[in-house]
């Protein structure tokens, strides 16, 4: 029975990666420090699995920004544009196509970015030519592997991660209409071979082809590429394929792996563990492996033993141990690195819990126990009861009822009585809510949070720093005000650290994309808000300005998937009880005066099951716990919510049946191609489409705005537009953000003069 990993977290245990990046971004390292970082994260990594007694260990899963990104360049899925830059530095091109490059007379917008499936990481969205050519660029996946060679030592333990053909081509988007990428499958399948072969000449012997789709409810053309993909893959290659999907189960899509040739079949047993017995029938006849993702990649809850040795077994009896590999279910990239770095968290709750280390630890535990280790099962056993018994009270339900989650009135009169009492201009513009986290601001929340400086002093400069940002923004000449959120470190953890029956890591850090990472809080038992949370600063800062100022909240839809959630009880249980805490907060921003809420809701999208027969419940819920949240107030209190890199086309409906009065959302990097689904929609309440893409350091000229805004008034009524830019604006710096707020008002004021004639 082998074990092995589908990947490892690439950020560092103190975050090395990130603060190395950044610091070669604004050129205080050069490429020999960056990369010495990288070997050096990379050097650990392996070892810990090696270490550990895995018998197959991935290598090219490290990435400096984004896998996907890797893979792009790998193939040489470079758009013209940036080729044109940086030819003799190709980590520069690579970090122009992540983050934009603006210098001297270059002036190149960052490549569209969205989530990766239904997680919270975001990927670099590859574009694809009608005459697109493929060809091996980048030498990142071999010379990794000579790497991984020094380390490891036994070449054969070494499984080099692709991302496979189809689920590649899936992932990107077309540059023209007039062709479908799946068309380009003929070209990209002989470079896939190339790199095998050339992987083989390594000496590797295990390659794993990723192949996420798997998980979807494909088209027949999409079927049809896949079949077609692995067959000529099967006809030339010798390696030992592990062909790897995660996510959900394939069920549905068992057939295409029919006359296919590959060594082994990875599946996911902690999103679907129905499949198995659909599985193991198909593949005893075969001599294809099955590869049982059987150790939660996307939580941190320790495995239970007892429920895994019984799938473990059930496939041992059908196809014997010899066919049987064991492994996380996705790449360990989405938990963090080592419960042993955390020192804060109570001992039986943190016993209850596995990091990405413990769950490599896990898997030889599950391989113990097979060969009769019975101790081991019976204190995995005894932890979880423990746990359960101390931790995890009778679950608190909250009552639903359409009084809870309905507004009193429908939008169309709710939206008169906010034009009067608003009194605001057409296009009026405003921010998402955080302005840039300098390096001050950040040492003075760890000062107090370490109890180094006193509440009074904290509270002070923080006041400090919310003057100072209302006043910026009147300069600018902003409409709608936030605070700032100087004393948040993150929109998820803030509230975690304010809510009963959550808690937050010291070192629990999670790559988000590039150098951005969080640290998802955890949620142990019931959830209950014990006192006002935002109330002091959103009021304060409204005391400063005649303007008016957003009370800004995260929803409970998006505190739930951007935590690690208890996994004792319905997710939905869960969810309400968040809802109904946001819900009181809102109600007391409300009786303090504060006329203008935003909710966001930027997980609401990746939430999503990836199969449409699993949607309709998630948003049974899902709606009904923003709704919660956000339906208690007056007619006249216009609640805003906002949204972020995901694709929403698909989910317009449901977008709508949230019933908030404003919707901001991130369009620049797409160049307002999801307005036209909006409008096809006729999306019936106001919008914010962003106009400024915050993820890059470029600054957008006035003219370029103001083109997104004419953009926008061709779709939308004028009267329901709002301008904004894509998302907060914490991770920037204040030159960048007072010239790009500058020109989105500027363009604001120049779109109210030339397009004001369209007001119908």
């Amino acid at each position: 029975m082998l074990k092995h990993n589908l990947g490892y977290p690439r950020i560092g245990i103190k975050r090395e990666l990130k603060n190395s990046c950044e610091a070669y971004w604004n050129n205080k390292n050069d490429l020999n420090n960056l990369f010495e970082i990288g070997r050096k994260i990379k050097k650990e990594n392996w070892e810990v699995q090696n270490k550990a007694g895995l018998d197959l260990i991935p290598c090219n899963d490290f990435s400096f920004y984004d896998h996907v990104l890797d893979m792009a360049l790998l193939l040489g899925v470079i758009p013209e544009e940036y080729m044109s830059i940086h030819h003799n530095n190709p980590m520069d091109l690579y970090f122009s196509m992540a983050r934009g490059f603006q210098k001297d007379e270059w002036d190149i917008r960052a490549m569209e970015m969205t989530k990766w499936f239904n997680t919270n990481y975001h990927y670099i969205v590859p574009e694809f030519d009608k005459t697109q050519k493929f060809f091996i660029f980048s030498n990142k996946i071999f010379e990794e592997v000579n790497e991984a060679k020094k380390i490891i030592k036994f070449t054969k333990k070494i499984k080099p991660v692709l991302i496979g053909p189809v689920s590649f081509l899936f992932l990107g988007k077309e540059k023209q209409r007039s062709f479908h990428k799946m068309d380009l499958i003929e070209k990209l399948v002989p470079i896939y071979i190339q790199i095998i072969h050339k992987l083989q000449n390594e000496g590797v012997n295990w390659i794993q082809l990723d192949e996420p789709i798997l998980g979807l409810d494909l088209s027949d053309r999409e079927k049809e590429t896949f079949k077609y993909a692995y067959k000529e893959i099967g006809n030339k290659i010798s390696s030992e394929i592990l062909l790897t999907s995660y996510f959900d189960g394939i069920s549905e899509n068992i057939s295409l792996l029919k006359n296919i040739s590959i060594k082994a079949l990875h599946i996911d047993l902690v999103e679907d563990s129905r499949q198995l017995h659909k599985i193991l029938p198909f593949l005893k006849e075969s001599n294809i492996n099955l590869s049982l993702g059987i150790v939660n990649g996307r939580n941190v809850w320790i495995n239970n033993y007892a429920n895994s040795i019984k799938k473990i077994k059930k496939s041992i009896d059908f196809l014997g141990e010899d066919r049987i590999m064991i492994a996380p279910n996705c790449s360990l990239i989405h938990v963090p690195i080592d419960i042993e770095s955390e020192n804060l968290i109570h001992k039986d709750i943190k016993n209850r819990m596995a990091f990405a280390k413990q769950k490599i630890y896990e898997l030889i535990d599950l391989e113990k126990i097979i060969k009769g280790d019975k101790n081991i099962l019976l204190e995995n056993k005894n932890i979880i009861e423990k746990y359960k018994n101390e931790f995890n009270e009778k679950v608190k339900k909250i009552e639903i009822s359409n009084e809870n989650f309905n507004r009193k009135n429908t939008f169309e009169i709710r939206q008169k009585k906010q034009k009067e009492k608003l009194n605001l201009p057409i296009f009026p513009t405003t921010t998402i809510g955080s302005f840039p986290q300098t390096k001050e601001i950040r040492s003075i929340r760890n000062k107090f949070r370490k109890k180094i400086i006193s509440k009074e002093k904290y509270t002070k400069k923080i006041k400090e720093f919310i003057v100072d940002v209302i006043e910026k923004q009147e300069k600018i000449n902003i409409d709608v005000l936030v605070h700032g959120e100087f004393e948040r470190t993150d929109m998820v953890e803030y509230f975690s650290e304010k809510l009963q029956g959550i808690l937050s890591t010291e070192n629990g850090w999670v790559q988000s994309y590039g150098s951005r990472c969080v640290k998802p809080p955890i949620i142990y038992g019931n959830v209950n808000r014990m006192d006002d949370m935002t109330i002091d600063w959103i009021c304060f800062a409204q005391s400063r300005t005649t303007k008016l100022v957003k009370g800004m909240l995260t929803g409970p839809v998006t505190i739930l998937q951007w935590s690690f959630v208890r996994d004792d009880q319905p997710i939905y249980d869960t969810a309400y009880q968040i809802a109904w805490a946001i819900r009181e907060e809102v109600l007391s921003l409300e009786k303090n005066g504060i006329k203008i809420i935003q909710i966001d809701e930027p997980a609401i999208r990746e939430g999503l099951p990836l199969k449409k027969k699993n949607w309709k419940f998630y948003f049974d819920w899902a709606i009904k716990a923003f709704r919660m949240s956000s339906s208690g107030v007056k007619d006249e209190t216009q609640i805003h919510t906002h949204m972020c890199y995901s694709e929403f086309n698909d989910i317009f409906e449901h977008i709508a049946d949230m019933d908030a009065d404003v919707i901001t959302m991130e369009t620049s990097r797409s160049k307002m191609e999801l307005l036209k689904a909006f409008s096809d929609f006729s999306y019936p309440n106001e919008i914010g489409p962003g106009v400024y893409d915050i993820h890059s350091p470029r600054i957008p000229s006035v003219e370029e705005i103001y083109d997104l805004i004419e953009k926008a008034s061709k779709k939308l009524p004028i009267k329901n537009i709002w301008i904004n830019p894509d998302c907060g604006l914490k991770t920037r710096k204040w030159e960048e953000v007072l010239k790009s707020l500058k020109n989105m008002t500027e363009a604001a004021k120049i779109a109210r003069i030339k397009l004001v004639n369209q007001l119908s």
